[in-house]
């Protein structure tokens, strides 16, 4: 009876300790998840900064050249342009 006793003691240790590694595992799993998603925001948050970055810069350009044409336009009207033939 003894004997059946520990067996069975020694058989719930184990299965509790196959639990607690299933559950490791697990938790590990998730983490590694996390730190992938954590990760894929980061890159995705970059590019969308650099992306914006340009977007900008373009518009600044675009109104530097408007301006330009729009100044040329001026002293050609006012006969102090440049004279391009």
């Amino acid at each position: 009876m003894a004997s059946q006793q520990m067996f069975r003691s020694g058989q719930a240790r184990g299965e509790g300790q196959a639990k607690a590694d299933q559950m490791m595992d697990s938790a590990h799993g998730a983490a590694d998840a996390a730190k992938a998603k954590a990760s894929q925001a980061a890159q995705s948050a970059q590019q969308s900064k650099e992306h914006a970055g340009g977007m900008l810069q373009q518009t600044g350009e675009h109104v530097m050249n408007m301006a330009q044409g729009a100044m040329d336009s001026v002293k050609n009207t006012l006969g102090i342009g440049d004279k391009k033939s």
